[in-house]
């Protein structure tokens, strides 16, 4: 037993001595075929054990912006930078902030981003609760990530509610403290008009759990300000199937050769010819042979030969008619009156 706690340690302290003598670039060697994965556990446990080595993860990720810039979408379309930032101020220093402007209407675009100074008051904000700004839920996650960030998760389609059928007096706060009730709310307000900021009668609303959407649509208590309104999943109504139309550029227009019939009494014919038009077809094909082709015509008869009659002489006489042969046999004989 002995022997084995002498043979393990020696084996610790070879191993330290053969760390200790690598230099930085058979270090980076060792980790270059390493995953990302494994390269993380790695620091991640290093930082635990030596502070000076987290301090420097720590330093070299606020350097980058990409760590401490939010993207903060659902924003009302009054909504302006100044108030943007004064909603986010809550969880640290901000280094920029601001509301992306529509550059032909100028006005706000329904998003927009902020820049903090530290990753700890990012980290801070990601983790918040929506924020309720200018009676909108506001919602956030790293400008990196995009839409693709774990807040957005698939499963969206499942957490996200139309609430149709509202009241023009309904407010966006009005909604989220009614659905409010079923669980925490990622996301969600009152659909408005651009131009006339009043409300279009529906809106939406995102909960951070399925379970809390379905409860939500289950809810038989399904009246609000004096209206009974209408809950589904949002992509159930924007998904509506449409029916199929044949385009127009399938279209195409064939000319159709007039025949030269007979003109109906009482009608007018133009010189121009009709045109038709084909459409697509399905694509199926068929056999050839399943279809006999029609019999060959019959032959015409044969050509008859012509009959030919020798010409005869008629002899006349005072005693009356007189049968002329015509020369060689076969012939007729004709009889002519005495004149």
């Amino acid at each position: 037993m002995e022997d084995l706690k002498k043979r393990k340690l020696d084996d610790e302290t070879g191993n330290d001595q053969f760390s200790s003598n690598l230099s930085e670039e058979q270090l980076r060697s060792l980790l270059d075929p390493l995953a990302k994965a494994q390269l993380v556990d790695l620091l991640a446990k290093l930082g635990c054990q030596y502070p000076s080595i987290a301090e420097e993860i720590g330093s070299l990720a606020s350097a980058d912006p990409a760590h401490r810039k939010l993207f903060v979408r659902g924003l009302a379309w009054n909504t302006t930078s100044e108030t943007l930032c004064a909603a986010f101020q809550v969880h640290g220093e901000i280094e920029e902030g601001a509301v992306i402007i529509d550059k032909a209407t100028g006005k706000s675009r329904g998003y927009g981003f902020i820049t903090y100074k530290d990753i700890e008051s990012a980290q801070n904000a990601l983790t918040a609760p929506s924020k309720l700004i200018d009676g909108r839920l506001a919602a956030c996650n790293l400008a990196c990530e995009g839409l693709s960030s774990t807040s957005v998760t698939p499963d969206i389609a499942q957490r996200k509610l139309y609430v149709g059928r509202l009241s023009p007096d309904t407010t966006s706060e009005m909604l989220l403290f009614f659905f409010g009730r079923h669980g925490e709310i990622e996301e969600g307000s009152v659909a408005y008009d651009k131009e006339t900021n009043k409300s279009r009668g529906f809106g939406f609303v995102t909960y951070k759990t399925l379970e809390a959407a379905k409860k939500a649509i289950d809810d038989p208590q399904k009246t609000l300000g004096g209206r009974t309104i209408t809950v589904k999943l949002a992509d159930n109504h924007r998904g509506r199937v449409a029916q199929t139309q044949i385009p127009s550029s399938s279209i195409v227009p064939v000319p159709v050769p007039l025949a030269s019939g007979y003109p109906q009494a009482g009608r007018a014919y133009s010189s121009t010819a009709l045109v038709a038009y084909t459409y697509p077809q399905s694509g199926a094909t068929y056999p050839t042979s399943a279809y006999q082709s029609p019999p060959a015509a019959a032959a015409p008869y044969a050509t008859q030969p012509r009959i030919s009659y020798p010409s005869f002489a008629v002899n006349k006489d005072s005693l009356g008619p007189t049968p002329a042969t015509p020369a060689g046999s076969g012939g007729y004989l004709c009889y002519i009156p005495k004149q």
